[in-house]
């Protein structure tokens, strides 16, 4: 059964230790024991707490139960310096674009690496995602009322991101239904440093990571995870804590979207301290991948119900779900999924009378089981609880068997390719380049539209440099 629950919007999922350790005590003063995680990144509280407490910070915004309005930003800066990045990603650029916003957004908005795989990358309304350009994101788009998920066609400067959420927000009384209108209507509301889309965005495939335990960065820090199987993190515990992120001077507190938390940036010579602190405390770190690789609807008891069940079978069959994940949730058309493998469960009909109504489950699994591909395939529908660790067992062994199976197509396909040279103009100024093949949406150029067609005023999308600055050059590609 789901309680009604009460959150407090962490930008980002990122905030101090002093921050962390008054919510605590505020907790605590309106009676609570415990506090939990949500997959946003938030706080969850099972009563409201003494507001005045948390006035004093500014970022921090209290939400009652199904109250509408505000969501929290996701944000992979928990996973920055400690899983695989993209190299001009640091922790301290995700902080300074978190900074920009001055406003609790109400669309969900995620801001993430394509290179890890701890934070999802399309879960949001607005989802900006890192490229290969330094301090430009592509962003995609699902607004509340849409089906799909779609590019906008022009890459984010990252000092525009927090302008482009503001401003989208502020346009969907109008009801955009293409985005094309969104790219028209953004760019007549404000003005902003945008950038040609060159390539596809490219999301590595790397299995999932074990997130828990004290584990080394670099060659004299550690980054400690903790997880906690009921999402109940002790008041008295996470004071204690807080205190002992003081006296090592660390910074930040990271909220994972798995109901964890993360601390890095642990010096070597306060690890002993730091494993002596957890184990007075009986403070188990290192819960098994099967445990682990769960995303499980906040206090609902029978989903954690399902999922010890389900766990327990698995280690009784000895199977491995290394690299997979999870999820638990009840049927709805407006999913949206950010693991391997769903569990979901169906609403019962209405029916009259005393009967009892058998609850059943559907099984769904993403393409390549990578729910980074946003395509989820119906495995099986309307099955008994019974039946769900067997068939989950089969679905494990179809993604072990075809492990590898990606590569060796990939393989294939960059055999078939072959060279080809094109005709590009770069500019002068800032090196952006202009592939006609690609057009400038940002400019309203369609794709295969010449160099020579180009109209007198075209300038450089990056720098605004006038046509005459755009010099011809040879670029060699790969084509099949």
């Amino acid at each position: 059964m789901k309680k009604e629950l009460y959150r407090l919007i962490v930008k980002g999922g990122v905030l101090s230790p002093g921050e962390l350790k008054s919510i605590a005590e505020a907790a605590e003063s309106s009676g609570l024991k415990t506090i939990s995680f949500g997959s946003r990144q938030d706080i969850l509280f099972s009563k409201e707490v003494e507001k005045e407490k948390l006035s004093k910070f500014n970022d921090l915004e209290w939400i009652a139960p199904n109250e509408t309005g505000t969501d929290n930003i996701v944000c992979s800066y928990v996973a920055a310096d400690i899983f695989p990045n993209t190299s001009w990603l640091t922790g301290d650029r995700y902080l300074y674009i978190l900074e920009q916003f001055r406003h609790h957004p109400v669309l969900k908005i995620n801001i993430s690496d394509p290179k890890q795989r701890l934070v999802p990358l399309f879960t949001g309304h607005l989802n900006f995602i890192a490229s290969t350009h330094e301090d430009y994101w592509y962003l995609y788009v699902r607004l509340p009322y849409w089906e799909k998920t779609i590019m906008y066609p022009a890459l984010i400067y990252s000092w525009d991101i927090a302008d482009v959420s503001i401003a989208i927000e502020n346009l969907l009384q109008e009801e955009p239904e293409t985005i094309e209108m969104v790219f028209e209507l953004i760019n007549d509301a404000i003005d902003t440093n945008n950038r040609t889309v060159d390539t596809p965005l490219d999301v590595p495939f790397h299995p999932f990571p074990y997130y828990e335990g004290m584990n080394k960065i670099g060659l004299d820090k550690y980054w400690l995870g903790l997880y906690w199987r009921n999402n109940e993190y002790d008041l008295d515990f996470l004071k204690a804590m807080c205190d002992l992120c003081a006296e090592c001077k660390i910074g930040k507190v990271c909220i994972t979207p798995w109901k964890s938390f993360i601390i890095k940036g642990i010096q070597a010579e306060f690890k002993l301290k730091w494993e002596k602190f957890l184990g007075k405390r009986g403070i188990n770190v290192r819960h098994s991948m099967l445990e682990l690789n769960w995303h499980l609807p906040v206090d609902n008891k029978d989903a954690l119900k399902l999922k010890r069940y389900l766990v327990a079978n698995f280690d009784q069959n000895d199977i491995s779900t290394y690299g997979l994940t999870f999820g638990i949730t009840d049927y709805t058309r407006q999913a949206y999924y950010f693991t391997s493998i769903v569990i979901e469960k169906n609403k019962q009909p209405e029916v009259a009378g005393d009967f009892t109504i058998r609850d059943t489950y559907n099984l769904l699994y993403a393409k390549d089981f990578d729910p980074n591909t946003i395509e989820y395939i119906t495995h099986v529908q309307d099955v008994d609880k019974v039946e769900l660790p067997g068939l989950l067992m089969e679905l494990s062994k179809m993604y072990f068997n075809s492990l590898g199976e990606e590569t060796k197509k990939e393989e294939k396909e960059t055999k078939k390719k072959k060279e080809i040279e094109v005709d590009v103009y770069q500019c002068t100024e800032c090196m952006t380049i202009y592939d006609p093949s690609y057009g400038d949406q940002t400019q309203n150029i369609a794709p295969n539209t010449p160099f020579e067609s180009l109209p007198e005023d075209y300038h450089c999308s990056l720098c605004e440099a006038s046509k005459e600055h755009l010099k011809h050059m040879t670029l060699v590609k790969e084509v099949k």
